[in-house]
């Protein structure tokens, strides 16, 4: 059995049995991925696929035991290799960083910014998703940090490092009454119409949880995944906002009011999560050291401030 057997097992589940697309990943001809394919299948000694006439469209139960140790073969060996690399070229490599939008807006540009002036010959790469999708990347070493809030805390098998805690803010345009009630409560908040995050993105179940124990129905008239979506829409006067208090920006939100709402809701940590079994290089523990820096003063520069401004 060989490694490059398992290889091409491996991205084939990734591309949805797109036999082509394998062969483009692996920058192989399709008549080698298909020959190891066959190898493969003939060296374990049962059926692997699931096929419709010769076309492959998924794995057998056998084939699903078998994709899951090639996953871990794979990940051993991507880490024999990062020892290695960490001892002859320990400033050389890549860093590859699954992020939501939330996360790559807004927090990541000044982590980038540092790190890049301590690796510049590490490239970088940014991949987005949900909470969800990225926490399935990183268990499967197709990123190798992830950086999110939800998803992360049933999966045992990721190691989690809590870095920031942060909450929500109203944002609405100058002129909304919203802005000068006092208190702001749920109860008022549930008045007016409201645009915010879709579930399983940036704290949204909390932020329902919350509502629902004070007895309240928001009125959600929109939901998006991205936070310059919501405050696009805020700005068309289709609701108020409720996103992630570190997106409100004072130098690009000028037209748009806000209130903190950390009175109202549960803080949420945000943290940086890898597979358990990964082999951290240097240089990805000095991200998550200058990452941890970086938030640390968050909240005080970007919420409180603005909002004692604006009080």
């Amino acid at each position: 059995m060989e490694l490059r057997q398992l290889r091409s097992l491996v991205v084939l589940s990734e591309v949805h049995f797109n036999v082509s697309r394998t062969a483009e990943r692996l920058n192989l001809v399709q008549s080698a991925v298909t020959q190891h394919l066959k190898q493969l299948e003939a060296e374990v000694g049962t059926a692997l696929f699931v096929r419709h006439g010769k076309r492959l469209i998924g794995l057998s139960p056998v084939g699903e035991q078998v994709l899951c140790h090639a996953c871990e073969v794979l990940r051993q060996i991507g880490n024999i290799t990062a020892v290695g690399q960490d001892h002859s070229n320990e400033h050389q490599g890549l860093l590859r960083i699954g992020a939501t939008h939330t996360q790559a807006r807004y927090v990541l540009p000044p982590v980038i910014r540092a790190f890049a002036r301590a690796y510049p010959q590490v490239e970088l790469q940014i991949h987005q998703g949900t909470p969800a999708q990225l926490a399935d990347l990183a268990l499967r070493d197709l990123v190798d940090l992830a950086v999110c809030t939800e998803a992360l805390g049933e999966e045992v098998a990721l190691q989690t490092v809590p870095c920031y805690r942060w909450n929500r803010a109203l944002v609405a345009p100058l002129a909304h009454p919203l802005l000068e009630v006092c208190p702001l409560t749920l109860n008022a908040l549930g008045r007016y119409p409201i645009i915010t995050y879709v579930f399983g993105f940036t704290g949204r179940s909390a932020f329902s949880d919350a509502f629902a124990k004070a007895g309240v129905k928001p009125q959600i008239v929109l939901s998006a995944a991205d936070t310059d979506v919501i405050k696009t829409y805020v700005r068309s006067e289709l609701g108020v906002g409720i996103i992630a208090s570190l997106a409100y920006q004072p130098s690009e939100d000028q037209d748009l009011g806000m209130r903190d709402l950390s009175p109202l809701f549960p803080w949420e940590v945000t943290k940086i999560a890898y597979s358990r079994d990964k082999y951290l290089r240097k240089y990805h523990q000095h991200f998550i050291d200058i990452f941890k820096a970086s938030t640390q003063d968050l909240i005080t520069e970007r919420v409180l401030e603005p909002a004692l401004a604006h009080a």
